[in-house]
């Protein structure tokens, strides 16, 4: 299970938002042990594109020296799918960095934007739930 502060929670979808009509991402700082994200750190989409995302690898060193300055580590990545569900693509599922991180998906499809969490493992796909906190 994924925990995110509302405030986290608030900013990614905020981000993803102000993105449109192009996919936007980002990464999340935290406990990777008790999946506790404390800190979004919004990124540029490289890939400048509605279909696809590549983290600014500039911003994803910033924000992995920051987390790292506040005793956390990079426990995930979000982004958004502009026109189809919160659900990884094919494309997401290949290019998943990182077994032990959880991929967050923001679809702005629908009027409310919904957000799911995964683990990718190997190629295969696990949905976890998503726990929102008040602070």
């Amino acid at each position: 299970m994924l925990s995110l502060p509302k405030t986290v929670h608030d900013q990614m979808v905020a981000h993803c938002l102000t993105g449109l009509p192009e996919e936007a991402c980002g990464l999340l700082g935290g406990d990777l042990s008790t999946a506790q994200a404390v800190t979004c750190y919004p990124t540029r989409n490289v890939a400048a594109s509605a279909k696809l995302y590549t983290v600014d690898p500039k911003e994803h060193l910033l924000a992995d020296r920051n987390a790292e300055a506040a005793g956390n580590s990079i426990i995930g990545v979000f982004h958004s799918h502009t026109h189809t569900e919160a659900y990884p693509s094919p494309t997401d599922v290949a290019q998943a960095p990182d077994p032990e991180w959880h991929y967050v998906l923001v679809s702005l499809r629908d009027v409310q934007p919904v957000v799911r969490s995964y683990r990718i493992v190997d190629g295969k796909v696990t949905e976890e739930p998503v726990r929102l906190q008040p602070r």
